[in-house]
Parts: structure tokens; sequence; C-alpha cells
């Protein structure tokens, strides 16, 4: 979701600095490419803070996620192409899944800003797991939500982690360049920097390889 429909990982950099000021922590963006991207806020919270007890976490990531969603308006961040995109393979009745690092939170908040619910069969957020990316769990869960074998998967991917976690579980990935260039990314089956330009067929023939 964050990279892949909206662009909102220079938010998500916001939020973390100034949450991370607030609580005297120092974040470099090395931590935040190859250490925080793609990884659920139970696990890089304690990489900051150390030994705290579950619902300290809790208050500090609601804490965080809230700071992101107060400057985040999902309408004017989409990546480019993404409703036609969906709305292409709706119309061919292919499933579509949410596989996201996020809080269910901010999924609701930013899919049903932009009125795509009803695309995807399913939703999956970090409460659906126990490791995040790029441990492949979540990628195998979806699959499994889709009634589909992983190899049977494209997964759309930003991320460092995403891609690995893609790959992990035996989905074919294609990465998207709106936070990594494509240099950064692990290999991928494709690359694109957004929708647009992006077809059916291209799709169908990366499913059937």
């Amino acid at each position: 979701m964050d990279g892949v429909i909206v662009h909102s990982n220079p938010a998500h950099k916001k939020a973390i600095q100034i949450f991370c000021k607030k609580h005297n922590q120092d974040v470099s963006q090395t931590f935040l490419e190859n250490r925080l991207y793609g990884r659920t806020n139970k696990e890089w919270i304690p990489e900051l803070f150390g030994d705290i007890s579950a619902d300290k976490l809790k208050e500090l990531a609601d804490e965080k996620e809230q700071m992101f969603r107060d400057m985040f308006t999902p309408e004017d961040n989409i990546v480019d192409g993404i409703h036609q995109f969906l709305e292409t393979l709706s119309e061919q009745d292919i499933p579509m899944a949410v596989a996201t690092s996020a809080p269910r939170e901010n999924a609701d908040y930013i899919l049903s800003r932009l009125s795509i619910e009803k695309y995807f069969q399913t939703v999956l957020d970090s409460s659906h797991v126990t490791k995040g990316k790029p441990d492949p769990e979540v990628y195998l869960k979806t699959s499994e939500a889709l009634n589909k074998k992983p190899e049977q998967c494209l997964v759309f991917e930003d991320s460092v982690s995403g891609v690995e976690a893609g790959r992990n579980a035996g989905a074919k990935v294609i990465g998207v360049t709106t936070t990594h260039s494509e240099e950064e990314l692990p290999p991928c089956s494709l690359m694109i920097s957004d929708f647009k330009g992006l077809s059916l067929s291209e799709v169908l023939s990366l499913a059937s390889a």
C-alpha cells in the first residue's frame, strides 16, 4: 500500500522524524531505508526504545501513526494510474488483495479516502502477522486468503524488505520505484515507476510465465 498505491513514505518519514525528536531518538536515513520501511511498528520501535512493555509499544505506535494520518492526504498523493489499473484488473475478474505492514487504521484511512476498497477481496495488515517483511508470512497468508498458490501471485513492492518478502514467498515481484531506484531494489520480474504504462497483457504474461 505505502509506496505502491500512494506516495506516503515522505509523510511517514516526516512523522517519524517528529516522533523521534519528541522522544529524543535519532534516526538516520540508512535506518529508515534498511530497518524501517516495509517493517511493522512492533519490530522497529523496540530497536529504538529498547525493552518496553506491550502497552507502551502500542501507545508509541498509535502516537506515530496518528501523526502520519494527521499530515497525510491520500487523494493528493496517488501513484499515477492506480485507479485505472485496478479497474482493468477488476473487469477481468482478477482477484486482488492488499498486504501491508501498516496498522489497520492506516489501511482503512487510505483505501476509504480513495474509494478503492471494492477492488480488494481481502486486506491484511500488521495485526495479521507475527513477522514483518522480509519474512514471507504476509504474502503466504495473502495468497492463501485469495485461494491461490504464492507462485500464482504477482506482488507489487516499493521497499527492499518487501521485494525480498515477495520473493521469499515464491511469488513474482514487480518493483515500483517510488521509494528506491531500480539499482537499489533486489532483482524483480519487472520494474515500473507508476501504473500508467503497465498493460494488462504484461501482467498476464508475467502471471503465466
